[in-house]
This record gives structure tokens, sequence and C-alpha cells, in this order.
């Protein structure tokens, strides 16, 4: 049980710092230029919240503890950046099927933001789970 909380740790840190960076760095450059007048002006963080927990524990589920059973981080690697690809893919090109002021350029930029976030979030909490089992067994 201990290497699926350090996974759900690992995977969670790892995906909030890197997701905190993009963030900090793209939004004015990427995601205001194309989406401004229907951003909010602050983010609901309680949904951001949610949809970090449920994202986790999804990259846990699918992709982290397939690759434990195998012992073999890659898998991790691999379930994550399709599991990235699919959850990403859903919401963006539902915005640009829906949203009129939504551009391919966006849609592209951020599915591959999304699969290389979920496929390092994976990695990390692999080896957080990895560390976790070697250090309480």
């Amino acid at each position: 049980m201990i290497k699926y909380v350090a996974a759900y740790l690992g995977a969670g840190l790892t995906f909030a710092a890197i997701d905190f960076v993009w963030l900090t760095t793209m939004t004015n450059r990427l995601y205001k230029p194309v989406i401004g007048p229907i951003m909010a002006d602050k983010p609901d963080m309680k949904a951001a919240v949610a949809f970090y927990l449920i994202s986790i524990a999804g990259t846990v589920f699918l992709a982290i503890a397939p690759a434990l059973k195998e012992g073999n981080w890659t898998r991790a690697a691999i379930n994550g950046a399709v599991l990235g690809f699919v959850a990403y893919a859903t919401y963006d090109l539902t915005n640009q099927a829906t949203l009129a002021v939504w551009q391919t350029k966006l849609t592209i930029i951020d599915l591959i933001w999304g699969t290389t976030l979920t496929m390092l979030s994976a990695t990390g909490g692999y080896f957080a789970a990895r560390w976790a089992e070697g250090r309480f067994g």
C-alpha cells in the first residue's frame, strides 16, 4: 500500500511542479492571446484541485500500477503519455469543436504539453513508488 501512496505523492508533486512552471510562463504568452476574453480573472481553485486529485489518481491506476506490476519504468512513461494524450485531447478537441475563439495551434501545443506532463508525472510516481518499496518494504 505504501508504494501506491508514494506513487500518488510522487506523481502529484511532479505534475504540480512542472505544471506550475508551464502555467506561470505560458498563460500570458499562449492562452490569454487566444482565449483571454473567456478566461476567468482568477482560476477556480476548488475545480483545479479536484482536477489534480482525479488526474493523479487516474495516472496511478492506469499508468503507474501496471508499470509497477511489470517492473518497468518505461511502461509508466508510455502509459502516462497515452493517458495524457487522451485526457488533453478530450479537453482540447471539445473546446475546438465548441468555442469560436479556440485555435488549432492551441490544440496542438496543449496536446503535446498534456502528453509530456502526464508522461513525466507517471515516471516520477513510478520512481517514488520504487523508492518507497526499497525503503519501507
